[in-house]
């Protein structure tokens, strides 16, 4: 059976792997547009989503711990839009 792993090491891992996206290198063919790069990007941001989604959901969760989630949701959607929508 798998270890369970407790809520704030599931933030810390989720914000490292929006700083992993952030600093993926941008290829030099096809630049942010090649399709092998925002792969890699949007499969970070989703383990990143994936691994803090159902901490609110858990009844030990406190109101700082959700609003914590809340943050890291905002963050990888931001650095989604930064890194593959903007120049």
């Amino acid at each position: 059976m798998a270890r369970s792993i407790p809520s704030a090491e599931r933030i810390q891992r989720a914000r490292a792997l929006i700083l992993k996206a952030r600093e993926l290198p941008v290829p030099e063919d096809g630049g942010k547009y090649n399709f092998s790069y925002i792969a890699q990007v949007k499969d970070l941001l989703r383990q990143a989503r994936d691994l803090v989604k159902f901490i609110p959901m858990q009844p030990s969760a406190t109101p700082e711990i959700k609003e914590e989630v809340q943050r890291v949701l905002v963050e990888a959607d931001q650095a989604n839009r930064e890194i593959l929508l903007t120049g």
